[in-house]
């Protein structure tokens, strides 16, 4: 059978809306993050300026996340259609950006900002109510491969366009998205009233701080290191790029179904030593084609395996009986908010010591895997147990019936 086609028989209906969506929102959130990055950094504006509109857009986009927490989960399903067409008309309002008006640039990507912010943790909240526990790293695998090979596909519509042109594309997109979503999601969907813990709540639970610190320190790294990786590699960052994208959306399904049948954090772990390992290898080998391509594919491989659970999957779990909104605040803006670290690093990457910045983040890495070993699975133990004990049956049950054919029938002689 073919595999696009079995991993949607794999997907239950009623999940189809929320995995869409938050495909769509994903895509749409990185490409124009990256874009308006790059313009911003492109105008004409002093770097104190650029600064405070790099400040402007991140605070903005922390602080309309918590206020679309507490006020989206009262009718999430229709304000999630509202937000979606909204925040396209916000994308699409970007091609006014100017380099001689800073206060009509303030006001356009503050608004684009707060449509971004907004409506993101009830997105994931919406997915997280569709889906089962046990069924939950799956379906986020799927999300985080349709993500990759989708921006791989707009990237290589962007390379034929110039700015307007791009935004326009993001913004078709997100509009598209929306459309999609308003004709797939039920229109009178029952939401059960769940318990909405506190920000202090959340931040007084072991078991949030144990995830949520490596967490923290993997984003953080992340974005410190992505100027200097730029500078690093010179022209082939593209090549890097392509090769990671392509291979996150390859591993990311499998990443997700493995996390489903042994739990979690085995595979967030995984993620980690890699990550650290990768930045070996680059101390190692220096600036040459196999540090590129080991780096390339080790990181593929990290980001499908940690976007698919760490980002998507674990919030969910740890609020299963909850309102999941805030818990997605905190993974979500802890993912998103330090790419103002990046922007602050990249007019001095040139003066940054690369191999001591490499070895310092395989070595807070490696340090980051501790909490993990002391954190608990948030796939329940019996979950797991039922997984494997069905496994083991449809084994056997193979097995049997190998073992029939295998039988010749015997033959009657007179």
């Amino acid at each position: 059978m073919n595999p696009i086609k079995r991993i949607k028989q794999s997907i239950p209906k009623q999940e189809f809306p929320a995995i869409l969506a938050v495909i769509n929102s994903f895509v749409w959130t990185i490409f124009s993050f990256t874009v308006l990055g790059s313009i911003i950094n492109e105008s004409t504006y002093s770097e104190v300026e650029k600064t405070i509109l790099f400040l402007i857009f991140f605070s903005t986009v922390g602080i309309t996340a918590i206020i679309g927490a507490k006020t989206f989960p009262r009718a999430r399903t229709v304000l999630l259609k509202i937000w979606f067409f909204s925040s396209a008309v916000s994308t699409f309002l970007l091609v006014f950006l100017s380099n001689n008006n800073l206060t009509l640039t303030t006001l356009l990507i503050s608004l684009f900002a707060a449509s971004t912010g907004v409506g993101m943790p009830s997105c994931l909240g919406y997915f997280a109510d569709a889906t089962k526990i046990e069924k939950r790293g799956f379906s986020s695998g799927v999300i985080w491969s349709g993500v990759g090979f989708s921006i791989l596909l707009l990237a290589f519509l962007a390379s034929l366009l110039d700015n307007a042109g791009v935004i326009i594309l993001i913004g078709l997109w997100r509009f598209i998205g929306g459309i999609g979503f308003v004709s797939i999601a039920k229109k009178n969907q029952v939401t059960i009233k769940k318990e909405s813990p506190s920000f202090s709540e959340l931040f007084s639970q072991d078991k949030i701080k144990l995830y949520l610190f490596p967490w923290a320190m993997f984003c953080l790294l992340n974005f410190a290191l992505s100027p200097i990786l730029h500078n690093y590699f010179g022209e082939n960052i593209m090549t890097v790029q392509i090769i990671v994208w392509g291979i996150a959306g390859l591993v990311a399904t499998l990443g997700g179904l493995v996390a489903d049948i042994v739990g979690r954090r085995a595979i967030i772990i995984a993620g980690f030593i890699m990550l650290g390992v990768e930045y070996a290898i680059i101390v190692l080998l220096s600036n040459s084609l196999p540090a590129l391509y080991c780096y390339a594919i080790l990181d593929g491989i990290s980001w499908g395996l940690l976007c698919s659970v760490f980002l998507t999957t674990i919030w969910g779990d740890l609020g299963e009986y909850q309102e999941k909104e805030k818990y997605y605040v905190l993974g979500g803006l802890t993912f998103f908010l330090p790419g103002f670290i990046a922007e602050l690093i990249t007019p001095y990457v040139s003066d940054i010591p690369k191999t001591l910045a490499f070895s310092l983040a395989s070595f807070f890495l490696f340090l980051s895997v501790l909490p993990l070993l002391h954190a608990p699975e948030t796939l329940p133990n019996e979950k797991i147990k039922e997984k494997q004990l069905r496994k083991y049956l449809e084994r056997a049950k193979e097995l049997k019936m190998k073992g029939k054919e295998k039988q010749e029938p015997r033959k009657v002689t007179e």
